[in-house]
């Protein structure tokens, strides 16, 4: 088991993962957002990467994680390619998607509503599980830094969407 941190272009804190898998693009984690949490799952496009460090405070989260028997299964069927087959894996497993672009603070959790070779555009999903129709923003692919499948706060939208669909 290895546990990394990653210093992100762009953004000011790093992040922190238990290293899954990863290929040419893509860096997968299950993410740890404090102390001993895991939480979900964290794909990173490697071309945003600035620093992968593993040190001592990494060493001692691997240890510990070890202890929990934390599983690294890999999703079934999660395509490791361009960002759009990603966003389309985890809408159709999920009925949504979470992804994060250069500023670290904003969370879009959405359905696609358009795409082209460059953008795409959203059907954005408010913290009440309320879809908002007239969110009108085109996304690049290549400002996408992250996206986030699993997590307990990801579960909590889904869920409220899926309730306000009723």
């Amino acid at each position: 088991m290895k546990v990394e941190s990653y210093k992100i272009k762009g953004w000011k804190e790093e992040e922190t993962g238990i290293l899954v898998a990863e290929n040419k693009d893509w860096v997968l984690t299950k993410h740890i957002p404090v102390d001993y949490v895991v939480d979900g799952y964290k794909l990173y496009q490697k071309k945003h990467l600035k620093k992968r460090t593993t040190k001592a405070e990494e060493k001692q989260l691997a240890k510990v994680l070890k202890l929990k028997k934390i599983k690294l299964d890999i999703p079934k069927q999660l395509p490791f390619e361009r960002v759009i087959d990603v966003l389309k894996w985890s809408e159709k497993k999920y009925g949504l998607f979470e992804f994060q672009d250069a500023d670290q603070s904003l969370l879009f959790y959405g359905n696609l509503r358009e795409k082209s070779k460059k953008h795409f555009m959203i059907n954005m999903i408010d913290p009440d599980g309320r879809i908002e129709k007239d969110f009108e923003f085109q996304f690049n692919y290549k400002d996408i830094r992250s996206i986030t499948f699993g997590s307990n706060y990801f579960n909590t939208i889904r869920l409220l969407t899926k309730n306000n669909k009723k």
